[in-house]
């Protein structure tokens, strides 16, 4: 018997604890759990929230959002991070966050959910592609931080 899954909000510092080796699949730059946590507290500040999906009570997956406004889409849910544990992929967890944003999108009357996705990341791409997403763009970035060279 499969186990149950739960998808609910992140609301707890204990919570946002547990979400760390998560997220850190998703964004491996992310070496300190303390600096992780003050970086979620300054986005949640900006409107993020951070859905868990939880498996015999542990986090295995992420899904963090924010409701935006601009006059490309009006008002939006933007996904910034959508993360499954790697030995749960093609487990239906994504496909079950990614439809927890859309509904937390549609509760806020929002007519569009917009994500960014890698280049270098074939597989989110075709993932993203079959949950009836598609491509509209390319996201350009340019860092104003000059590295140091030591």
């Amino acid at each position: 018997m499969q186990s149950q899954v739960e998808i609910k909000h992140i609301e707890s510092d204990a919570d946002l604890d547990a979400s760390f080796p998560v997220m850190k699949e998703l964004r491996p730059h992310l070496s300190d759990r303390a600096a992780y946590k003050e970086q979620v507290a300054r986005q949640r500040a900006q409107g993020y929230r951070l859905l868990g999906a939880w498996r015999d009570g542990a986090i295995v997956g992420l899904a963090g959002y924010r409701l935006q406004d601009n006059l490309l889409y009006g008002r939006f849910v933007y996904v910034d991070d959508l993360v499954v544990s790697a030995a749960l992929h093609r487990s239906g967890f994504g496909e079950r966050l990614l439809q927890a944003a859309r509904q937390q999108a549609a509760a806020l009357n929002c007519r569009h959910l917009v994500l960014d996705t890698g280049l270098h990341m074939a597989l989110a791409q075709r993932f993203y592609f079959r949950q009836g997403l598609l491509a509209k763009g390319m996201h350009f970035v340019e860092s104003l931080i000059q590295e140091s060279s030591t």
